[in-house]
């Protein structure tokens, strides 16, 4: 399906379909609308495409996920947040749950029936992945769990989670599971962040049993499963964020009383630079290329863009940030993880000193 033709067919549709949020700003409001939007998407049959057909998709390449996140997210339709969990989590049950698990569950994720969130960080190891401790026990038909996971986003609102445990020693002793929410022995507790929402999870596991058939890939996949979701995180997922950020940018300029050519100039390299860069990498997942260690740049790239961004609104909007309590404030202390969530600036940077410059280990 040629993507140009794609864009410009679900564009006449949203303009036709109207899809707008309320005024309510909250976390709450933010999950609800992405379920609205997705049910309306699915619907339609626009959130089907470019996933294939064993899944519930209506296939053809990934780059037209990427136009429906980036029209989504660019309109205010949805919040990037809840939108990026889709892009990460349905293709690793594609990639490594059993086809016909994969055929029941991701068609309830893409039409906003289920919400799902990535059980990875632990206290003590979040970008450090290697050494989680969340331990899962063979017990006949099930495996019993017990540990503790952090920094899960939107865990309060999921159904199912993709959890990574440690069954033995060593990076060949990471398995993953594809685990109920609603089962016994899991408890959820919120984390509300400095930008004042409660995107941020405590999960606990405690002597949990789930399925062995909910195992995903085989005994010690876990880390090559979270090898493989990682750049999900960096490729279509990233599209949308950069059209959120886009229309960041333009809100600025609109309110903005007095204009620095130079802070914006700056401001718009750096988004632009971004979306250069994540652009090749879209058409790099649309051409088949499977994505390693190189989407690690696209992550500095992001942070650094993001930062960029609202240093910029700091600037231009004086006070707007420090004394007023407004979306602007919410989005600048937001971005301050920027660096840090989906693994730090530094590690991206070791990643890209060592596994694509060659530079060695000092």
């Amino acid at each position: 399906m040629n993507v140009a033709e794609f864009q410009a067919d679900l564009r006449a549709w949203l303009d036709e379909n109207d899809l707008s949020p309320g005024p309510d700003d909250s976390l709450d409001s933010h999950v609800e609308q992405f379920r609205r939007v997705s049910a309306a998407l699915y619907a339609a049959d626009w959130m089907r495409y470019g996933w294939p057909v064993e899944a519930g998709g209506l296939d053809g390449p990934a780059m037209l996920r990427a136009v429906v996140g980036e029209e989504v997210v660019g309109r205010g339709l949805a919040a990037p947040g809840p939108y990026s969990m889709l892009e990460v989590l349905a293709p690793t049950l594609i990639d490594y749950a059993p086809p016909q698990l994969a055929a029941e569950m991701v068609p309830r994720l893409l039409s906003g029936r289920e919400q799902w969130c990535q059980g990875f960080s632990e206290p003590g190891s979040g970008s450090d992945l290697a050494s989680l401790s969340t331990r899962a026990e063979s017990a006949g038909d099930h495996w019993i769990v017990n540990g503790q996971k952090v920094w899960t986003s939107f865990a309060q609102y999921a159904t199912r989670c993709v959890l990574l445990t440690r069954t033995s020693p060593g990076h060949d002793g990471i398995t993953a599971f594809f685990v109920d929410m609603d089962s016994p022995g899991i408890t959820v507790r919120p984390l509300q962040a400095m930008h004042g929402v409660d995107e941020f999870c405590e999960v606990y596991f405690d002597d949990v049993a789930i399925p062995a058939e909910r195992m995903l890939g085989a005994p010690g996949d876990g880390w090559r499963l979270a090898m493989d979701l990682l750049p999900f995180e960096r490729s279509t997922c990233f599209w949308q964020r950069i059209a959120y950020l886009y229309a960041r940018f333009d809100s600025l300029i609109a309110e903005a009383t007095e204009i620095d050519d130079a802070e914006l100039g700056a401001a718009y390299l750096a988004l632009h630079t971004l979306r250069c860069r994540s652009r090749a990498t879209q058409h790099r997942l649309a051409g088949g290329t499977r994505l390693g260690p190189d989407t690690s740049i696209d992550k500095v790239l992001l942070a650094t863009a993001e930062q960029k961004l609202f240093d910029t609104v700091r600037d231009l909007l004086p006070g707007g940030i420090e004394l007023d309590d407004s979306r602007w404030r919410s989005e600048f202390l937001y971005s301050r993880a920027a660096s840090i969530y989906g693994g730090t600036s530094e590690i991206q940077r070791n990643i890209i000193a060592r596994r694509l410059l060659d530079l060695g280990k000092e």
